[in-house]
């Protein structure tokens, strides 16, 4: 049976798209996957580039929120947030799960500087949010 898992942030625009996708992408089929988020955006311009250079591609994709899932009475069986404590005053909180994580993570739209300073500090994010989603799909024998 498949683990349902939900990565939500924000805006659903850059950290929680990326756990998703590199789960999606590594986790095997052990895992259904989504991300939303409190206040859905549209994607990061930067995180698409970002992804892109791992050839996973998010150029397509879109955004949803925390509330219209919970509206539809979806449930998870994890559910991860990834936003950063020491910037952001909420992290959205996804109630009726079994399980719930926090992995803290520094918001790309928060970077400064010029493309690629940004870049360097997107990827940067990327890279550990790559590594968090390969141990926690290591737990379950996917890699």
């Amino acid at each position: 049976m498949k683990k349902s898992v939900l990565f939500i942030c924000v805006h659903n625009s850059a950290r929680s798209q990326m756990a998703d996708a590199f789960l999606k992408a590594r986790g095997g089929e052990g895992f259904a996957v989504e991300s939303a988020g409190l206040s859905p955006t549209s994607i990061n311009p930067l995180v698409v580039e970002a992804m892109a250079e791992k050839g996973i591609d998010l150029s397509g994709a879109t955004t949803q929120s925390a509330f219209e899932l919970f509206r539809q009475g979806r449930l998870f069986e994890y559910v991860i947030t990834v936003c950063d404590d020491s910037n952001e005053k909420q992290c959205p909180v996804f109630p009726g799960l079994v399980h719930r994580e926090h992995w803290p993570f520094e918001d790309p739209a928060a970077l400064t500087g010029t493309h690629e300073e940004k870049m360097a500090g997107v990827r940067r994010i990327r890279d550990q949010i790559e590594e968090a989603v390969a141990a926690f799909a290591g737990r379950f024998g996917s890699a």
